[in-house]
């Protein structure tokens, strides 16, 4: 099972040339899905020795759950997918997987963190299986300029599941005449990590949960800026547990809008350290400085249509889908995008006279609407399509100005405020006002929906104050909010709330 743009199609090859290589009749077979969307595409293949009559024998056309002898997953929640259809059996599959995520959009569509727990599938596999092979072949497809597929097929050898020799598979690559020595990179690498693997499986353990990975923070240094390196000496007179948080806010709001933006920043930050450090209950990790050194970069680096037009053209964004694709010399890639700006997005773009003006004449927005809300596919490595986004992306010098901008900062400073006020009698109340924010995100339809549930958590969050549990309270509401799209979750934690208050 792959996904689109992981080889899976080559994978196949690969195999029916190997098995027809050793005298064996192959069928392949596959049924795609909606590649990086909704499903991977299942490749199905069928092998048998020749019993010398000259007669086809007939071969299934898809998998039957209990007879498969071996399975190949792309991507680990793929194995997870395999197990849960009864492709895989304890006595007789073998379970080869990339360990890597390429997350679904079920779970990318969660407020939260909606990641699948990869322990889950691994304690799973090493159930349902007669032999699981898990390591990491997308980084040693990388490592080797290679593509995951070459990888796969290196564990596939080296798991003794087929008894065809090493060097049957190497020729299979040689023989393909399409990127070989990368190929052969990958092969040999995996090769070597699955047979380590077979040797002394890792525990269950000691695989990651994709949940408890702490992120590298940036250093508090200058960058060789008058300007930013200015802000970094004052930066630094802030609780050290909260330089690497304060590090990647400025370098955030700097990179989002200018060097004044982050002293904004920084004013914006400081109080909250200077009531740290007098509270009688402060914590030696400052958690109220580091979440506001968090929670206010987010919060004053939103998304707007100049940011999304800002990092659809910038270069590395081109370099970084080149290399994600494994765009070879001579070949040329196009990015289309589907944007659909609102007239909402439009309005707040312009001048805050203007939007304004525009937003209370109806008629003339209902028209407007009805030719910006189409939404487009356009192609980002065209002059025509290029050049405009651009241009608008210039735009952020004027943002300041912007309908937008005037409103985040009103919403910003009520939130700040109602966060400082608490902090003088609560610092773990605050601290949960200050996460809060994590709701507001994104662009759009999503952007208006974590604002409604972020408005309704405030003003609970105000009745709530002088209860000893109100942190408590705050904090299940955010988790609530975040659990589901639907907001299923947070209604029902809203009357829980309400009943007693």
């Amino acid at each position: 099972m792959a996904m689109g743009g992981q080889g899976g199609g080559v994978l196949v090859d690969w195999i029916v040339a190997l098995a027809e290589s050793q005298g064996q009749i192959v069928q392949a077979t596959s049924v795609p899905g909606v590649a990086q969307r909704t499903g991977a595409t299942i490749y199905y293949v069928e092998t048998i020795a020749s019993d010398g009559s000259g007669r086809r024998p007939i071969l299934s056309l898809m998998p039957v759950p209990g007879q498969v002898d071996i399975v190949i997953g792309a991507e680990l929640m793929e194995a997870g997918r395999a197990i849960q259809r009864g492709l895989v059996s304890p006595d007789r599959t073998t379970l080869i997987a990339s360990a890597h995520r390429a997350y679904a959009v079920s779970e990318k569509v969660v407020p939260g963190d909606g990641a699948g727990d990869p322990v889950k599938v691994y304690e799973a596999a090493q159930a349902a299986s007669k032999q699981f092979l898990a390591f990491d072949m997308a980084t040693i497809a990388e490592e080797t300029e290679s593509v995951v597929s070459a990888a796969l097929f290196g564990a596939l050898a080296a798991s003794g599941a087929l008894p065809y020799p090493r060097k049957a598979y190497e020729d299979t690559i040689r023989a393909a005449g399409l990127g070989v020595e990368p190929s052969l990179r990958a092969f040999d690498r995996a090769y070597a990590a699955a047979e380590k693997e077979r040797r002394s499986p890792t525990a269950i353990a000691a695989r990651p949960s994709g949940r408890t990975v702490k992120k590298r923070l940036p250093a508090l240094n200058p960058i060789g800026n008058a300007g930013f390196d200015a802000m970094v000496e004052r930066a630094r007179k802030l609780p050290e547990p909260a330089h690497g948080m304060v590090a990647a806010g400025l370098a955030r709001v700097v990179d989002y809008q200018d060097v004044a933006y982050g002293a904004e920043y920084l004013d914006r930050v400081e109080p909250f350290a200077v009531i740290e450090r007098q509270s009688a209950s402060s914590s030696s990790e400052f958690p109220l400085t580091c979440a506001a050194a968090k929670q206010i970069a987010r919060a004053m680096a939103y998304d707007d249509v100049i940011r999304v037009a800002d990092l659809k053209t910038r270069g590395s964004r081109f370099e970084r889908v080149r290399s994600e694709i494994a765009l070879r010399p001579g070949q040329i890639a196009y990015t289309t995008e589907f944007m659909h700006p609102r007239m909402e997005e439009v309005c707040g773009t312009l001048p805050a006279g203007l939007g304004l003006w525009l937003e209370s004449r109806p008629r003339l927005l209902g028209a407007l609407r009805r030719v910006v809300d189409r939404g487009r596919r356009v192609q980002t490595g065209t002059i025509g399509w290029f050049v405009p986004l651009y241009l608008l992306a210039g735009w952020r010098r004027f943002r300041r100005g912007t309908l937008r901008h005037r409103r985040e900062e009103a919403h910003i400073a009520a939130w700040l405020d109602q966060a400082r006020a608490a902090a003088q009698g609560n610092i773990a109340l605050a601290v949960e006002l200050l996460e809060a924010r994590r709701l507001v995100k994104g662009y759009s339809d999503t952007h208006d929906a974590g604002a409604g549930r972020f408005s309704q958590l405030m003003v609970l969050a105000r009745r709530l104050e002088g209860r000893a549990d109100a942190a408590d309270w705050v904090r299940r509401l955010r988790q609530s909010a975040l659990a589901d799209a639907e907001g299923g979750a947070f209604a029902d934690t809203i009357k829980t709330v309400e009943s007693f208050l």
